[in-house]
């Protein structure tokens, strides 16, 4: 998730393992604060664009590395601001700050490596955007009115809004996938995988992507759509590219890292390797230049990044007149 949504949850959280023991600024600060921590990995640079990719979410935020650090940094804070006799409270406190920063992190689509040093699979739920104001919004109020009125039951009930929402979007993207897969079956597409994920900072209006190995396919459902069958645009993945690239180290990091939801194509001249699980098609987040055209695959040759975004000024109004159940094709 974002870094206002993680800095909000980690004070949540915070404040409500400690309560009315210590001042509720200082829960809200050092939670926020903790609640950060592990996406400070963003600062490494691992020499290439896949590497930064496929090495975010890894170490920081492996559950049990933060189980080992999250009590002694507890019973720290509790040293160093004079209240020893709540170690304990601030032991748990800051497991809880570190701990649920990946867990919220893992209902995202991106890919967390939850079970390092142990495994380095990339777990991803997909069922809430990185950005949703539904799930960031109540911790915000909660938050404001706890330190405002001296009262934090109003953040406990914030919290339990906040996670509620989160069990709704699982709720909702598992109704989807049901829609997604008998509208592909019922058209004839026997798909890899299939993938389903919230669009941009709602739970309503949701993309479906379905890979073969030559093509994948796209459609768009809206909660608020009228009972129809669902409607896919289909594009190619670049087949013999990714046979010809298939032993390029940067093509396999990123087969792995996506579950297989991957396209190869050639643009101007390059090879690109894009991440079809954030964006729509054409426009994605992780988007990479492999080589030129007719260039011997080097295997350590650095790689480019270049992530495109519909424009604003098209993706916008599209997104809200489709949410609402407008059947309009999306923008190309």
């Amino acid at each position: 998730m974002d870094s206002v949504s993680q800095l909000a949850l980690g004070a949540s959280v915070t404040l409500a393992v400690m309560g009315r023991r210590t001042a509720p600024w200082t829960s809200v600060l050092i939670g926020g604060a903790l609640g950060t921590v592990p996406d400070l990995d963003v600062v490494i640079d691992y020499g290439d664009a896949v590497l930064n990719m496929v090495q975010h979410r890894a170490d920081s935020h492996a559950l049990f590395w933060l189980t080992l650090a999250g009590p002694p940094i507890g019973a720290l804070v509790a040293l160093l601001s004079g209240e020893r006799q709540h170690w304990r409270r601030w032991a748990l406190a800051a497991w809880l700050a570190l701990f649920t920063h990946p867990l919220l992190d893992f209902f995202t689509v991106y890919g967390t490596q939850l079970a390092r040093p142990f495994s380095s699979h990339p777990f991803g739920l997909g069922s809430i955007f990185i950005i949703d104001p539904l799930y960031t919004l109540p911790l915000l109020a909660g938050l404001g009115f706890s330190l405002a009125s001296g009262r934090p039951r109003a953040n406990a009930i914030a919290l339990a809004i906040s996670t509620t929402y989160l069990a709704w979007s699982f709720a909702a993207q598992q109704q989807v996938t049901a829609l997604a897969r008998q509208s592909l079956s019922a058209q004839g597409i026997v798909a890899e995988r299939v993938l389903v994920t919230p669009t941009a900072f709602n739970t309503v209006l949701w993309r479906v992507v379905a890979v073969t190995p030559t093509e994948f396919h796209e459609g768009y459902v809206s909660l608020l759509d009228a009972p129809e069958p669902l409607r896919f645009a289909t594009f190619d993945r670049g087949a013999p590219l990714i046979a010809a690239w298939g032993g390029h180290w940067a093509v396999q990091r990123i087969a792995a890292f996506s579950h297989g939801f991957y396209k190869m194509q050639v643009r101007d001249g390059r090879v690109r390797l894009v991440d079809l699980r954030m964006g729509q098609e054409p426009f994605y987040s992780f988007d990479f230049d492999v080589a030129g055209v007719g260039e011997v695959p080097a295997q350590q040759a650095p790689v480019g990044r270049e992530g495109r975004r519909v424009p604003l000024d098209q993706g916008l109004p599209w997104l809200w007149q489709r949410l609402l159940g407008t059947p309009l094709p999306p923008p190309r």
